[in-house]
């Protein structure tokens, strides 16, 4: 095994940047605290459930047992450096995820050896495939009772379409799990006995033999069966297993790492993190098999403003290209800007440019995060992650880069916030202190949507799910020190529209000076789910100067926050302007602005207008005996069930149902199952209500 190194200036083929990402409560935390107890960067090794973890900071975190925030720490290992983001499990913060992943080079997923793949898993490692990531794959919790690691292995590559390669063979299982066969080298793993009450218990170092002989023809057959999936990718290895010679062990970890990065394969390795089982085979993977970032193609931008590319090398000496994933306020530092440097070199002091806004930032104090601790360096370098304090503007998604060469890198997108809520602050001190709140933890949490009624004056938030909004009301109350009324969470319904439609307005104010005038003529048309808004300008000639253009798309995007039919938002809808007409006194931005909206308005009205709810994708785990109890419960929901499967004494339900009907149903399984079942939910897409369901949502928001 390998052992820590001293700290030193790294080389760019010495960093590995990597993910934990799992299903809640599959391990990642322990895993990360280990790996930080391995490396040298703890002293003592904290529990999730005594909150005393490095990565779990928050109270909040601390006190429910779960990830809320990803946190970033780093370490060293067998001469490299290690960058690690610890990310949420649970659906309701997958955002986290989904900008992490995004800046990330490689990934660790953690499966619990008992449930195998569990929804949030293909959650996150369908986030993986879209980025393009590189992973190894963890079998943890192997000395839990059901723990089965060839099952899991299946289930991967059944239901996540993966190419799994075991490297290891466990030793035992569930309570006499010790070690397990090393199928590159051909050896035995034992462990010490890990103890969890005894926190120096089990960090020996793993005692290495000869495979037992009782096990060693499995052995042979495990590698034999790991020899023809690498002989499948690399012909040096075919020609050697089939004339019967010994494949070795350099060129194994060779093939394994170029299939790795090439996505063909994913190893995977086993152990129980808890108990202090195999974190230093994970920490030997990462090096070996995960990339660096010079492994990962290039990033390209584009020149803003245009489409020319620009391709950003991960070389020190090009200009410098950044991208935002987080922002952070700290109670003691400030804004902190959380950043990956693609190219060039960040040094205290720079002038860069934002790519996104045209604004020019200083590079204030530059610093190395590790969780809730901050160390302060004086450059961050290409391939390297870190954060920097001092900028006033950038925000998650924008590029910041060097203003001799402009280049705005893709932007980080984000699911749609499905759940909102009311609040309204208990008294004027919480109401003047509000707005900077709400403004400062949406600038945090991109998923986050603040909003005003027009009706009634309160304040909406929305998000991804009950907790997720939960967690933000609770953070305004204990680190703003705002105390507000909380309403119900309620639906966050969209409305579309489903056949093509023409919409006008013609608007001419006289005031006694100069009046308003504007002519605005609209073709609106239905988009496919998911594809957003459209805006066309299909102007002829000269009936609107191309001057009130902006002015119009944004009259149109307005009037889209406030459908026809219940004033929900309006998605997947393309606009085109066609025509229209201008006075050369009286028109102005102003006027367009209005006259477009009224337009849209007009148009989508005839459009034959639909609302829209969340459908959700779930999938409950429980004992067989409850298979017709959760069923029944999921059909009185409005929930269609998609596949039952059984995976021992257990059965898996997937179906889809609308969010409306889900609020509150974790208490309704608990009851149902005797506090035995599990469930994973996450949004799927949007479909439309049901004519009775439509009217009273009408009637309501008239009410």
């Amino acid at each position: 095994m390998a052992n820590n190194q001293k700290s030193h200036q790294f080389d760019i083929h010495q960093i590995r940047n990597i993910g934990i990402i799992a299903h809640i409560d599959a391990g990642k935390t322990t895993t990360t605290e280990r790996i930080l107890f391995y490396t040298g960067q703890t002293y003592r090794m904290g529990n999730v459930d005594d909150g005393t973890t490095v990565t779990d900071f928050m109270d909040q975190e601390r006190e429910r047992g779960i990830t809320i925030q990803s946190a970033a720490v780093t370490c060293e290992w067998q001469g490299h450096q290690i960058n690690i983001i610890d990310t949420p499990g649970h659906i309701d913060f997958t955002a986290e995820v989904q900008r992490s992943l995004r800046v990330l080079d490689g990934g660790v997923v953690i499966f619990d050896a008992v449930a195998g793949v569990e929804p949030q898993s293909e959650t996150v490692w369908r986030q993986a495939d879209r980025f393009g990531v590189p992973r190894i794959g963890f079998v943890n919790k192997m000395d839990r009772p059901g723990a089965n690691f060839a099952r899991t292995l299946n289930m991967v590559r059944e239901r996540l379409s993966a190419n799994p390669v075991a490297l290891q063979l466990p030793i035992g299982a569930e309570a006499d799990f010790r070690g397990f066969v090393d199928l590159i080298e051909m050896h035995a793993v034992f462990f010490a006995d890990g103890d969890r009450s005894s926190p120096g218990k089990g960090m020996e170092q793993p005692h290495i033999t000869a495979i037992p002989t009782q096990i060693l023809d499995e052995a042979k057959e495990h590698r034999d069966r790991m020899l023809e999936q690498l002989a499948d990718w690399d012909d040096e290895i075919a020609f050697l297993y089939l004339e019967g010679k010994e494949v070795p062990a350099h060129l194994l970890r060779s093939v394994l790492r170029r299939e790795t990065l090439a996505g063909h394969i994913v190893p995977f390795l086993c152990g129980s993190s808890l108990r202090n089982k195999g974190v230093q085979s994970i920490l030997d993977a990462i090096v070996a098999y995960l990339p660096s970032p010079l492994d990962v193609p290039a990033i390209r931008g584009t020149i803003p403003g245009s489409e020319e590319e620009v391709v950003c090398r991960a070389d020190p000496s090009e200009p410098a290209a950044a991208l935002v994933f987080k922002i952070v306020t700290d109670p003691y530092m400030g804004r902190l800007v959380y950043l990956r440097m693609y190219s060039g070199i960040l040094k205290h002091g720079q002038t860069l440019l934002n790519a996104n806004r045209g604004e020019k930032e200083r590079v204030g104090r530059i610093v190395r995060v590790h969780a809730n601790r901050r160390e302060e360096v004086e450059e961050i370098r290409a391939g390297d992650i870190g954060a920097v304090l001092g900028f006033k503007a950038a925000a998650t998604g924008e590029t910041l880069c060097d203003p001799m060469r402009p280049v705005a890198l893709e932007k980080i997108t984000f699911p749609t916030p499905v759940v909102s809520l009311a609040v309204e602050p208990q008294s004027k001190a919480d109401l003047a202190k509000l707005g900077l709140c709400l403004q400062r933890l949406a600038d945090e949490d991109p998923t986050i949507h603040v909003r005003q009624d027009e009706r009634t004056g309160q304040t909406i938030i929305s998000g991804m799910g009950e907790l997720h909004l939960e967690v933000f009301v609770e953070r305004m109350r204990r680190e703003f020190n705002v105390h507000a009324n909380v309403g119900e969470p309620q639906v966050a319904y969209c409305e579309t529209i489903t056949r093509p439609a023409r919409g006008e307005y013609r608007l001419v104010r006289q005031t006694g000076g100069h009046g308003q005038f504007a002519h605005v003529i609209l073709e609106l048309e239905p988009l496919p789910a998911g594809s957003g808004f459209v805006f066309e300008d299909a102007l002829r000639g000269a009936s609107i100067p191309r001057k009130y253009v902006p002015a119009i798309e944004a009259g149109v995007r307005d009037a889209l926050q406030r459908g026809v039919l219940a004033e929900n938002p309006i998605i997947d809808i393309k606009v085109t302007l066609v025509d229209g007409n201008y006075h050369e006194v009286d028109s102005s931005d102003i006027a367009f602005h209005a006259a477009a909206s009224m337009a849209l308005q007009d148009g989508a009205a005839k459009a034959a207008p639909v609302i829209l709810e969340p459908i959700m994708r779930l999938e409950v785990t429980a004992p067989n005996e409850y298979t017709g109890e959760v069923v029944a419960d999921l059909k009185i929901r409005r929930a269609t069930i998609l596949s039952l499967e059984r995976h021992g004494d257990v059965q898996s339900v997937v179906a889809h149902a609308p969010l409306a009907t889900m609020f509150g149903y974790a208490s309704s399984l608990r009851s149902r199952t005797q506090g035995r079942g599990t469930f994973g939910m996450e949004f799927d897409h949007y479909a439309p209500v049901s004519e009775a369901i439509q009217r009273m949502l009408c009637l309501k928001k008239a009410a």
